[in-house]
């Protein structure tokens, strides 16, 4: 490190120091490195605190020793992620996208020309292998905590903003991009991050070919609330129905609102798949609401598999009816994409200004969701929007509650967000006055399982809930879901659903079995390990998946086989923690979009069923 403050940032040896005492009370302590300041050559500038190789600590002490000294900079580092830090008072430590060199001033760092080259650059997801759940997680420790809002709903507005700069600059990705293809070309032996270096350094000349973001932490954190601000309000006109128009960001605190895009400033959100960003959203909900529901967000390794193992086709009609994040419905889309664009009938460009092909349109308009959670469709409807160019079917209903649905026609607010969705769904209703009966091709959901509808009214439009000429007093809302869910699907019709595992072996649901087998065929049962859901819950969950009877492509039977398969490893740890694929050197590896990946062994079962369902001349497989 040293060697790159003096060679790299030009500053003379002579302010340099190593081993630099800090005072504490009657004790010193000692700072590993300090940058002095130049003025007076005494006073501390900036303390750089390096740690082991991986190791995690020390940030806390490097804080300590800036308020002691009074350095306005702090950098920490452990050979492979680096922070830089201005603190601001009182005591605050606004992330920087870097310490400014002998010549510069911190004004100057802040100024500096940033494209979406230099985005992809200093992305902190691929550089720090970090997650934006973590840094979330510090935001929350070190700005919002205290600040009396709601953080929910300032995180997802500044996410919100973020993508909406990062769309902005799209056309530039997808230039980028296409460079660096060339380059892989020409220069087989050079990384990735070696080749974006070449691309900057090519570009000095012609910088202003490339948008500037506009999402960054300036000097004034006044300009910089104004020009978030001004973002805010283009991007509720570009996704409408998100946030009220006149909806304000309520972090209040010119300061703390500079340090929340400082955090946020050098993350890359847009990528393959959104991965980072319904992640991110994930954790926000769970945190602020689902829980208390018992629902919970479905990895997206189980969603994978789901979708992989049902294989929507173009043509077909797909429904989440407890839609959370729509993990289900934007993986559904990206399959469907991938499909097309092997065909040549999508330019596959996800989350970009360019238009979608009409295939592409076709079938965003064939994807819905539905949840009762209004945070969760809000999240829901921000991310199909994304994918949809605009477009969205994401509903805010309760699923179960179906004889009430009209009487939110009458609502002028929900009409106004809803209706386009709303009347679309309605066209594959089997009866346009009664939204009980669907023709849905499919069906995958994560249903709430914990509690009981008493509820005697919803009750008695349930053929699951009567035992015998009785109706029962309450019912598990799980087992409301599964006859929901076939209601949805016409005859062969396909559904995989996330079920307690009791439901598949409790004698008490032999009735729930019964039922399901006389409505539809038993296509696989994948058992799913017991961290999967941690650190939500840790109840022990299978996946269902069946398909409706139809006397063409699924004719009712008796007997025949039924895929099992238990999963061993989920890719989290029993305290619910991810675990990751490491290369030779201990790093996390990523792959090629610069995700981390997660090691599990979902895939290969979806392999293993695609195999056994072609065995077996299954209808969606061939």
């Amino acid at each position: 490190m040293l060697d790159k403050l003096l060679h790299e940032y030009n500053y003379p040896l002579g302010l340099l120091e190593v081993e630099h005492p800090v005072a504490f009370g009657s004790s010193n302590k000692y700072a590993d490195i300090v940058i002095l300041n130049k003025a007076d050559q005494t006073s501390v500038y900036c303390i750089l605190e390096i740690k082991k190789h991986q190791g995690k600590d020390g940030k806390e002490q490097l804080k300590s020793y800036t308020h002691a000294t009074g350095a306005p900079l702090a950098v920490w580092t452990n050979g492979v992620e680096i922070d830089y830090y201005e603190r601001l008072n009182p005591n605050y430590f606004a992330p920087l996208s870097n310490i400014p060199k002998f010549d510069e001033t911190i004004n100057d760092v802040k100024k500096e020309v940033f494209t979406y080259l230099e985005l992809m650059q200093k992305d902190r997801l691929a550089i720090e292998r970090k997650s934006l759940k973590l840094l979330i997680e510090e935001i929350e420790d070190e700005v919002l905590a205290n600040a009396g809002v709601d953080i929910f709903e300032e995180v997802f507005k500044l996410i919100f903003i973020k993508l909406y700069d990062e769309m902005q600059s799209a056309e530039d990705r997808i230039q980028i991009e296409r460079d660096i293809k060339k380059q892989q070309k020409k220069n087989t032996n050079l990384t990735d991050k070696e080749i974006l270096k070449l691309l900057a350094d090519e570009n000095t000349d012609n910088i202003n070919d490339y948008r500037q973001l506009e999402f960054r932490s300036r000097g004034d954190a006044h300009h910089t609330k104004k020009i978030i601000n001004k973002l805010f309000t283009n991007a509720k006109k570009k996704w409408s129905g998100i946030f009220e128009e006149g909806e304000p960001l309520r972090i209040s605190d010119e300061n703390h609102l500079q340090i929340c895009v400082g955090f946020l400033q050098n993350v890359k959100l847009f990528n393959s798949n959104l991965q980072v960003i319904d992640e991110a959203f994930e954790y926000l909900v769970n945190k602020s609401s689902k829980g208390a529901k018992g629902q919970y967000f479905t990895p997206r390794n189980v969603i994978d598999m789901c979708v992989y193992m049902v294989n929507p086709q173009r043509h077909e009609k797909m429904i989440d009816t407890a839609c959370g994040s729509c993990g289900f419905t934007v993986h559904t889309l990206f399959n469907v994409w991938a499909k097309l664009a092997d065909q040549g009938k999508a330019n596959f460009h996800n989350f970009s200004n360019k238009k979608l092909t009409k295939d592409q349109k076709d079938f965003v308009t064939n994807v819905f969701g539905i949840d009762f959670d209004e945070k969760s469709v809000r999240v829901s409807r921000t991310l199909n929007m994304i994918a949809g160019d605009g477009k969205t079917n994401v509903l805010h209903l309760n699923t179960l509650d179906y004889s009430r649905w009209s009487e939110k026609l009458k609502d002028d607010k929900w009409r106004k967000t809803y209706s386009e969705g709303y009347d679309r769904m309605l066209e594959l209703a089997k009866d346009k006055n009664n939204p009980k009966f669907f023709n849905f091709d499919l069906l995958l959901a994560n249903p709430p399982f914990a509690g009981d509808v008493k509820d005697t009214r919803l009750l008695s439009n349930f053929d699951i809930a009567s035992k015998g000429n009785k109706r029962q007093s309450k019912m598990s809302r799980d087992i409301l879901f599964i006859e929901r869910n076939l209601d949805f699907l016409k005859d062969g019709g396909r559904m995989a659903i996330v079920l307690p595992q009791g439901r598949f072996n409790n004698i008490s649901d032999a009735k729930v079995r019964e039922f399901i087998m006389d409505r539809a065929r038993l296509l696989a049962v994948v058992g799913l390990d017991g961290n999967t859901f941690k650190p939500h819950t840790g109840t022990k969950t299978s996946v269902l998946f069946v398909q409706k009877w139809d006397d063409k492509i699924n004719p009712k039977a008796e007997d025949y086989p039924i895929f099992m398969a238990v999963s061993e490893n989920s890719g989290k740890d029993n305290s619910g923690k991810e675990i990751y694929q490491t290369n030779d050197n201990g790093e996390r590896s990523l792959d090629k979009h610069n995700h981390l990946i997660q090691q599990h062994d979902l895939q290969e079962i979806a392999i293993e069923f695609e195999k056994w369902a072609i065995k077996q001349k299954l209808s969606f497989w061939k």
